[in-house]
């Protein structure tokens, strides 16, 4: 069983249930949130969501959604995760 970490802002059903139908139903959708109050208090999961989501942000053709098809843009995520790999190794 596999679990997808999302940001507060994809909490829901329907977002769940799409998640399921595109990768299965063996996949978990769990939510990173926020403090309930506005201190500071590090949450090491929503800090994996942010990072990843700024290093996708780094690539040019991601920081806006110009793409017409999800497959599309679901292929360029991929390639710049594949290029953040290649140059770490």
């Amino acid at each position: 069983m596999k679990s997808l970490l999302c940001d507060n802002g994809y909490m829901g059903q329907p977002f769940a249930q799409g998640v399921r139908a595109i990768l299965g139903e063996h996949v978990t959708v769990q939510i990173a949130k926020r403090n309930e109050r506005h201190t500071f208090k590090l949450i090491p999961k929503r800090r994996v969501v942010e990072r990843s989501v700024a290093w996708l942000e780094k690539n040019r053709r991601l920081w806006k959604n110009c793409e017409r098809k999800l497959n599309t843009s679901l292929q360029f995520i991929h390639l710049a995760f594949l290029t953040i790999l290649l140059k770490r190794l």
